[in-house]
């Protein structure tokens, strides 16, 4: 297995990125924000130039997460953004040889309104098509998207859509509701982390670890933990990863330090979050030695 991680996490600046990347003696950086865009969103020039850093300093992309269908956008987002995304990706992935773009299935709806499921396989269908023409992985990930409502919706995903293949989060089920079950007098299930990777674990293409508690209630933020020490079962998950032969990536993700979850009025402190960064990837290490 090889390890990278979401440095945007780490830093907003590239420079810095690498300079985690590099102190965790690693290789790989999975772009998600580069300098404070994403890749898809940089200039010609900002690409350009980040293309050149990334050579100087030996570093590599594993991944490219992009925005793609994300959990910020409707399914009656306009979908020529979309395809804007797909066609400013395609060249760039091609351009630094990342061969895995990581995908989503829009924004989930509240339970009981219209989901608007065939308009996602339609629109999941061309996006896969199009990257796959390019020689690209199109890898869905578990988020708060329509395939983020259970296994049984994802393994939906993988029906309707020809080439689809999957990222594993092993965080967040740990706060998303399983919707393949009845919502019955008021109660909810928290989905179940190994439950959901067994259920779809021969699908899976690419891992991201993140680790974190039950929320208290439905809509509130969890509780992130270092790998290992919460609701994800990253340790059994990594201990069937190695048992059935997985050589891909494992992508750490960690927000312990909260970067994506601050008001916008506020700053992190990245000091701490690069430290928690680095920490974070040698707690990854040190299970992966167990």
């Amino acid at each position: 297995m090889i390890l990278t991680g979401f440095a945007d996490e780490a830093a907003r600046d590239l420079t810095t990125q690498i300079k985690a990347t590099k102190e965790l003696g690693w290789d790989y950086i999975s772009a998600r924000g580069i300098n404070g865009k994403n890749m898809h969103e940089l200039s010609e020039l900002e690409f350009s130039q980040a293309v050149d850093e990334l050579d100087a300093a030996g570093v590599k992309i594993a991944e490219c997460g992009s925005l793609i269908g994300n959990w910020a956008k409707s399914i009656d987002t306009d979908f020529a953004i979309t395809l804007g995304e797909i066609e400013r990706a395609i060249p760039r992935m091609q351009k630094l040889n990342v061969k895995i773009v990581r995908v989503m299935s829009y924004a989930q709806e509240e339970w009981g309104m219209e989901q608007n499921e065939r308009e996602r396989f339609r629109r999941l269908r061309e996006v896969t098509e199009r990257f796959t023409d390019a020689g690209i992985v199109t890898a869905h990930e578990n988020c708060m998207n329509w395939g983020g409502f259970s296994a049984e919706h994802t393994l939906r995903l993988i029906e309707e859509v020809p080439n689809l293949k999957l990222v594993f989060d092993t965080g967040n089920p740990v706060f998303q509701l399983d919707r393949s079950k009845p919502k019955a007098d008021g109660s909810f299930h928290w989905q179940d982390t190994l439950e959901f990777y067994r259920r779809v674990r021969e699908h899976i293409v690419h891992v991201h670890i993140k680790d974190c508690l039950n929320p208290n209630k439905v809509g509130e933020e969890p509780e992130y933990t270092f790998p290992g020490k919460g609701q994800g079962y990253v340790a059994e998950i990594i201990d069937d990863l190695k048992a059935t032969g997985y050589d891909g990536f494992l992508a750490i993700e960690p927000h312990v330090a909260t970067v994506f979850h601050v008001s916008a009025d506020q700053e992190p402190d990245w000091q701490q979050c690069y430290d928690s960064y680095v920490e974070y990837g040698k707690s990854l290490e040190f299970l992966l030695r167990q």
